[in-house]
């Protein structure tokens, strides 16, 4: 149980950090905690939209993207688009940690707060 709980607190740390690049390269914001607080919630949005509409062939998955796009969008200033691109930057910056992190062994290639990293 501890440990679950400490691959999902640092997947997190991650995943807000992916946001942070994100929204610094798209809206010119520097506040990690506000990164951490839409990835903790973009997860629990992406989970329980996931677990409710994400069984539906083609249709589920979208919706599930969207609902994650919609707390990006309602957390930052800007639009759909900004939103988007921020989910984008912070998918790219995700994987470049991940990546380095499990090269030098410390971790699995998965985050928590941003989808399909």
């Amino acid at each position: 149980m501890i440990d679950s709980l400490v691959v999902f607190l640092v997947s997190l740390l991650i995943g807000a950090f992916g946001i942070f690049v994100g929204a610094k390269v798209v809206v010119d914001t520097e506040d990690y905690t506000y990164a951490l607080i839409t990835a903790l919630i973009g997860a629990i949005v992406w989970a329980v939209v996931g677990f409710f509409l994400g069984w539906i062939p083609l249709l589920g998955p979208i919706l599930v993207f969207l609902a994650y796009l919609a707390v990006i969008n309602a957390r930052y200033p800007g639009g759909w688009i900004d939103a988007l691109i921020i989910a984008i930057i912070a998918w790219l910056a995700v994987l470049v940690v991940l990546y380095v992190l499990a090269f030098v062994g410390l971790t699995g290639f998965e985050a928590a707060g941003v989808p399909g990293a």
